[in-house]
């Protein structure tokens, strides 16, 4: 049977999105450091792509979490919350027990995660409300914590985390590539990685399909948690401290980072090696305007529209209704 003018013309536009889907990190990436560097000489200098690379490594460890919840089609508005208490619970118990009280950061970023995951699978709530909740409640916990001033950290494995390097490369951005290689393999390699994927292009056919879907949300809340706690340490051993602001706003610039990065918020298409360019350009861009002298306030308006074009690029109208 001949194709008809209109299906050829339908199959090249949906072959024109797809190609804009996948470059369009790129091209924003690209345009957004051409942009900067015909503004300012500091922008290129090796020096500043340094800066750069550290302000990268919390967004995109946390990131990294926040893509497979994304993925599966869900959303986690609680990464913010999970970075900063996991930050503040290591400088914490780093007073009492030192060194050994890193990891505490992933054990409270993997359980805060699994209990997240249990009430989205299991008690039916969906994932903007579940995380919304932690979101208000990790804040809580991080000044009850705190009592409302920085705890101080001064460990010199630690500060050699936030400020070290190895072999002239950042300690901190190895510890994102060794994120991003994990989170990679996981994706592409295991079955907890096609199951994501599958839930996400459709979670009726996943299920019938032999995939325990309840199990893979709590793994992947989990497995995001776990991220967002790596996340935590890599902050406060930058900051030195464990501050009751930790990680404000931070779960915008991971959603900004996942979507601009070509993973839309519908799911089921898309993945971490995107991502790690849609951080790379918010961490640009954050750092392109500081070195233009533009206010935070409009750097946020401009975030918002970045953001807002990402999610018009990449989303899949077809299944604007089944976000959960």
């Amino acid at each position: 049977m001949a194709s008809t003018p209109t299906t050829q013309q339908s199959k090249t536009d949906r072959g024109s999105l797809d190609w804009l889907r996948t470059y369009f990190p790129f091209l924003v990436l690209i345009v957004v450091c051409i942009g900067f560097a015909a503004f300012s000489d500091q922008f290129v200098s090796a020096r500043n792509f340094e800066t750069v690379l550290r302000q990268t490594a919390v967004l995109s460890i946390a990131a990294m979490g926040g893509t497979f919840v994304i993925l599966m089609g869900s959303i986690d508005l609680s990464v913010g919350a999970v970075v900063g208490l996991s930050s503040v619970v290591v400088a914490y118990f780093m007073q009492i027990f030192g060194i050994v009280a890193i990891p505490s950061g992933l054990i409270v970023g993997a359980l805060i995660g699994a209990a997240v995951g249990f009430i989205y699978a299991k008690l039916k709530v969906p994932s903007f409300i579940v995380t919304l909740g932690v979101l208000v409640a990790g804040h809580g916990m991080m000044l009850h914590i705190t009592e409302g001033r920085p705890i101080m950290v001064r460990d010199e494995f630690l500060r050699w985390i936030g400020s070290g390097s190895v072999a002239g490369v950042p300690t901190i951005v190895l510890l994102a590539i060794i994120a991003f290689l994990i989170a990679y393999f996981i994706q592409n390699h295991t079955v907890l990685g096609r199951s994501i994927v599958a839930i996400g292009g459709g979670e009726v056919v996943a299920q019938r399909s032999g995939i325990r879907v309840d199990r893979v949300k709590i793994v992947t809340f989990a497995l995001a948690g776990l991220f967002s706690g790596l996340a935590g340490i890599v902050l406060v051993s930058r900051m030195g401290a464990g501050s009751p602001t930790a990680g404000t706003g931070l779960e915008l610039d991971v959603i900004a980072a996942v979507v601009i990065g070509g993973t839309p918020l519908t799911g089921g298409m898309g993945g971490v090696a995107g991502t790690v360019i849609g951080a790379l350009t918010i961490a640009v861009l954050s750092n392109g305007l500081n070195l233009a002298g533009v206010s935070s306030y409009t750097q946020l308006i401009i975030k918002g529209a970045v953001l807002i074009a990402a999610v018009i690029v990449s989303i899949d109208r077809k299944k604007i209704g089944i976000i959960k």
